[in-house]
């Protein structure tokens, strides 16, 4: 709003026209409200209201300026008051209103520099219309506005409970003008932990629907804010990642350690990929053919060097009973054979699924034993 000076003069004018009364002839009956004293209005003119151009003030003087939009939390801004200065006009003509012509002798009236005019005129031609009652803000009301709205005292107040906003913050919602009461009511949400209601304004996470104060998002194990640090939800507890892994996540079955990723199951048991090998040779086992002893994994190769029968032909060891490689082999009495190494001794004919004759340390095939030495 550009700065507006509008010029007020008070008085009651004397027979002869003078102002006030001189001393050759008597006042004319005063008027009991328009004493100097009685003008102490707040003017507001709208610009967009019809009349004669407007300066500078000759006497008293109210200047508006126009205020950037609030936060939040608000206060109107309160016009000034009107200074009550007198001057004294010395008239010769007659002195009328300059919108209704009408007489000014003895009555109120306002100067301006297009000239008097009585205050019925001047509230219609410059007062500025309350956006609440719809009703001019006259010159001896006292005026509030607030983003290009004018207000009488009384209309400026909350369109909820109707609390006055006029030395109160307050909040524009929807073009609305709210209490701060009201608009925590209305709009603002509530912390899920505390209760208490999230100001408009405030640090606040959010999460699935709901609302914390960030003091109030805690971790269920440790208790310390999570902020802005990573965290796993579980039902209706959140936990950060070293509470959630220490509580929930499987842990190795020989390390005793949580596995965050990856991992391998023996035995229905969770193991990390880097502890579970041989107990042997200590070879990594993950992805080979491995077997155990006495729960203890171990790789084929140790496996048949520390646990397997010894072939009684080869002296090799015999790994088929293990499940290894889905290898045969042939037992007799405390001695054992691959099947590839089961044959006479004499012959070589292959005594698998045929009759045989044990000669000390060796088999014979029955036509063998037969022939003699």
């Amino acid at each position: 709003m550009a700065a507006l000076k509008q010029a007020v003069s008070t008085g009651t004018m004397g027979a002869c026209g003078n102002q006030p009364e001189c001393s050759h002839c008597p006042a004319l009956a005063p008027n009991p409200k328009a004493s100097a004293g009685s003008l102490a209005a707040l003017v507001r003119p709208r610009s967009a209201r019809p009349g004669p151009a407007r300066s500078g003030p000759q006497i008293g003087a109210a200047e508006g300026r126009r205020l950037p939009a609030p936060g939040p939390r608000s206060h109107p801004r309160r016009a000034r008051p009107l200074r009550g200065l007198t001057h004294t006009t010395i008239m010769s003509e007659a002195f009328d209103c300059a919108k209704c012509s009408e007489s000014l002798y003895g009555r109120k009236y306002i100067q301006t520099d297009s000239g008097p005019y009585c205050v019925p005129c001047y509230d219609n031609t410059f007062a500025n219309t309350c956006a609440e009652c719809q009703q001019l803000i006259g010159h001896d009301s006292r005026e509030l506005f607030y983003e290009d709205r004018h207000f009488h005292e009384g209309c400026f107040r909350c369109c909820r409970c109707q609390r006055s906003l006029a030395d109160e913050p307050f909040t524009c919602q929807d073009s609305e003008l709210l209490c701060n009461d009201c608009y925590c009511s209305a709009f603002s949400s509530q912390c899920s932990a505390c209760g208490e209601t999230v100001m408009p304004g405030s640090r606040k996470l959010e999460y699935g629907g709901q609302t914390w104060h960030e003091h109030c998002f805690l971790c269920s194990g440790c208790e310390q804010p999570l902020g802005s640090r990573s965290f796993v939800p579980d039902k209706d507890a959140h936990y950060c990642v070293p509470c959630y892994e220490n509580k929930f996540a499987p842990r190795c079955a020989r390390c005793s350690k949580t596995l965050t990723q990856g991992g391998v199951t023996y035995r229905d048991q969770p193991w990390h990929r880097e502890c579970l090998v041989c107990t042997g040779c200590q070879t990594p086992l993950a992805g080979q053919q491995f077997t155990s002893r006495d729960d203890d994994p171990y790789c084929v190769a140790c496996f048949g060097e520390l646990f397997a029968p010894k072939c009684s032909s080869c002296k090799r060891p015999i790994t088929g009973g293990t499940g290894l490689g889905g290898g045969k082999y042939v037992s007799f009495e405390d001695r054992h054979w691959h099947h590839s190494c089961f044959s006479c001794a004499r012959c070589s004919t292959s005594l698998v699924g045929q009759g045989f004759v044990p000669d000390g340390d060796q088999v014979l095939c029955q036509g063998c034993s037969q022939a003699g030495p």
